[in-house]
């Protein structure tokens, strides 16, 4: 694909493919379906098929905007409409930042698509300053107005640093498979789970582990408290058809 026609070919309708993983509530002995969070795969055939390709181009080209909306409009139209589990959107915050019409888009696609935007946790990813702080933290207000959560992805990595998490209040801390995947046998690991799972306690807020993968992990988890998961234990990234069914 040729790089000047690379963004046009990943906004047309059709380039953004959205995928739900699974997200589970391990608290009781039979885990139950929480929620989804909405994932995005750039157009089939192409190097941006890989989310890793797709955003690091869009991160370097400054679209973050550009494709946050894109990537939202796709996972809501094809996203399932069982009211009790809850859709989790990632976003840029140079996006919340910038776009100061972003959240009453994000509300206009929600409710356009038959989902209540209470439904919604926006789930903020960054990989580098800076945006707008003023614009950010607006973003931040209108978001709780309208009755949505938030979440902070990659704690403990990159900018999801502990300032973040004291500017962002989130109700959900989302830990890396990075301190996840070892923790059964890595006690270092367990220290830092046992640290993000105080710390959210003092926020009231909930911890979600990702790349959960072995049975082990899942039990060292629960015995630091951490009640929400997702991972290949459970299920891989599905479609919007094989979701619903879940």
């Amino acid at each position: 694909m040729r790089e000047h026609r690379a963004l046009n070919t990943i906004l047309e309708p059709g380039g953004i493919t959205p995928l739900y993983q699974p997200i589970y509530d391990v608290s009781d002995p039979a885990p139950q379906l929480a929620g989804f969070e909405c994932l995005s795969r750039g157009p089939q055939g192409t190097n941006f098929e890989s989310a890793k390709v797709l955003f690091d181009y869009v991160r370097l080209k400054r679209e973050e905007t550009l494709v946050d909306r894109a990537c939202i409009s796709a996972a809501l139209a094809h996203a399932p409409k069982r009211d009790h589990a809850r859709l989790s959107v990632n976003v840029h915050a140079s996006t919340l930042g910038r776009d100061h019409d972003f959240v009453p888009f994000l509300r206009r696609a929600a409710e356009g698509n038959g989902i209540a935007p209470q439904r919604l946790t926006v789930e903020i990813v960054e990989h580098a300053p800076p945006w707008d702080s003023i614009g950010f933290a607006a973003a931040l207000d209108r978001i709780r107005q309208s009755g949505m959560r938030i979440a902070l992805d990659d704690v403990g990595l990159g900018q999801s640093n502990f300032k973040m998490i004291l500017d962002v209040r989130p109700d959900y801390l989302k830990i890396d498979r990075y301190f996840v995947e070892q923790c059964d046998t890595d006690p270092h690991r367990q220290a830092v789970i046992q640290a993000l799972s105080s710390l959210a306690a003092h926020f009231g807020a909930q911890i979600v582990a990702e790349g959960v993968e072995r049975a082990e992990v899942l039990d060292t988890l629960r015995r630091f408290g951490v009640s929400l998961v997702q991972g290949y234990l459970f299920s891989k990234p599905v479609g919007g058809a094989e979701a619903e069914r879940l």
